[in-house]
């Protein structure tokens, strides 16, 4: 008796690495993801992706990153797999939405019988973390989201605030930015984001460059809505520094206004005028 044997075929699959990048100019960097599809256009093949579920070795890098960001960037890739026809465009809309903080390894050939084996050996490859201490002292832009929670709790507007106030209604479909507290006084909606200027300036120069979209979303909205955002950072920062000066700067320059979390008893002793609380 002839026994057939059945040849498995192989896949021609890419894959490449998306590094999280806090500061450029040190070139530190730490996958957090893995994106793995069939060569040809994506909805004729295996597509998939997988992040990291254990953010302590990002937290370790950068103390101040914005885990919720990271993890709407996943949705919005998974998204677009689903919709986008091809690589090039995939690897375009990546860049466009996330090139500040994140970047792209290059793309790495590789063939595969079972590409959904292969995506989970990856990851454990190139996102599986070595443990660190569970313990970890709260961020610098945690202990401002505090003193601001803190500041409106005291002034007794809290309950009418509005928290994470999301940027996609008013920018565009997968918008991960969430600015973190307003309130709406007629036409004016006034703004409070915590922005650590502490460790480095990243988390400003994003807000400022992408806060003008907002405000004009917001501008041509139903409601018409004239945008006020205040940055609130460190207390004790370095405010002739060339780095801080610029960060500072730029903001300014971009319609953001910027606080201390030292005043925020004043915001929130305004917020309470402005509501009647």
């Amino acid at each position: 008796m002839l026994a057939a044997v059945a040849m498995s075929k192989q896949r021609e699959l890419e894959f490449f690495l998306l590094q999280y990048v806090p500061n450029v100019l040190r070139q530190e960097r730490v996958n957090i993801g893995l994106v793995m599809i069939e060569s040809g256009e994506l909805n004729q093949g295996f597509a998939d992706a997988r992040f990291t579920r254990e953010w302590k070795r990002v937290r370790c890098m950068d103390p101040d990153v914005d885990v919720e960001m990271l993890e709407a960037m996943e949705r919005d890739i998974r998204q677009q797999l689903t919709t986008v026809q091809d690589r090039g465009t995939l690897l375009s809309k990546i860049q466009e939405s996330f090139s500040n903080l994140v970047e792209l390894s290059p793309t790495m050939a590789y063939q595969a019988e079972d590409p959904q084996k292969e995506i989970e050996e990856m990851a454990s490859v190139y996102l599986d973390v070595p443990r660190y201490p569970s313990q970890m002292l709260p961020s610098g832009r945690q202990r401002i989201v505090r003193r601001m929670e803190e500041a409106f709790q005291q002034a007794g507007v809290w309950e009418l605030m509005t928290k994470k106030i999301a940027a996609e209604p008013y920018t565009r479909k997968g918008d991960p930015l969430k600015i973190d507290f307003g309130y709406r006084v007629g036409t004016r909606m006034k703004m409070f984001h915590a922005v650590s200027l502490a460790a480095n300036i990243d988390q400003a120069i994003t807000l400022a460059y992408r806060y003008p979209k907002v405000a004009d979303g917001m501008s041509k909205g139903p409601d018409q809505l004239v945008a006020e955002l205040t940055a609130v950072v460190d207390d004790d920062l370095r405010w002739e520094e060339a780095d801080i000066d610029f960060a500072v700067t730029t903001l300014k320059e971009n319609g953001v206004q910027v606080g201390t979390a030292a005043e925020m008893p004043l915001y929130a002793a305004e917020a309470k005028r402005d509501l009647r609380a």
